[in-house]
């Protein structure tokens, strides 16, 4: 009794196995082999019997859409090389004009000095000439001229005495600053003429 059982478990794998390469052997009736032949062959007969002359419509397009995305990128890049210089720019803006309010801030100091001077304070003199010079080094300009022509842009007239000719600068009361030629504060004058 135990050797029919396995003689026919041996059947069954026998069969299993026929059937197996059967299937691997057939091939599957949904695709058919020779698609991809039939597709190449198609392709070569477009190739051929497309005129020479649509090729070439198809090239001018090919060369006329490449010459489009040239275009577009040199003037992305032109546009992208205006922004980092205008960036550029504005950057330098905002380091100037907070440099411009820290000198600002440091004029009451210029005057206390330049007024202590002024009273007979020689020992202050130094400290005066020591702040002035380094902060001229950076760009701070003083506009004191006596005797230069009224400029409204620099100046501020607050008194005004007659005279002959053009209107110059007869006292200076407060020096005015300037810092990179853009004026701080304008210098507060007498006006002649």
């Amino acid at each position: 009794m135990s050797e029919e059982p396995a003689a026919e478990l041996a059947d069954e794998d026998l069969d299993d196995n026929q059937a197996e390469s059967q299937t691997q052997a057939a091939p599957d009736p949904g695709v058919d082999e020779s698609s991809d032949d039939r597709a190449e062959a198609a392709e070569s007969d477009l190739d051929a019997d497309t005129d020479p002359e649509e090729q070439r419509l198809s090239i001018d397009e090919l060369s006329a859409q490449r010459d489009g995305y040239l275009s577009d990128l040199q003037r992305v890049t032109a546009e992208f090389a205006n922004y980092r210089r205008k960036a550029a720019e504005r950057q330098q803006e905002t380091v100037s004009v907070a440099a411009a309010g820290i000198v600002e801030k440091m004029l009451p100091v210029l005057d206390a000095c330049d007024a202590a001077v002024a009273q007979g304070a020689e020992d202050v003199v130094p400290i005066r000439d020591a702040l002035f010079g380094a902060l001229e080094k950076e760009g701070l300009a003083k506009l004191d001229d006596a005797g230069a022509p009224f400029d409204p842009n620099c100046h501020e007239a607050v008194l005004h005495e007659p005279g002959e000719g053009q209107a110059v600068i007869a006292e200076v009361l407060r020096a005015g600053y300037q810092w990179n030629s853009r004026v701080l504060r304008p210098a507060m004058v007498k006006v002649r003429g």
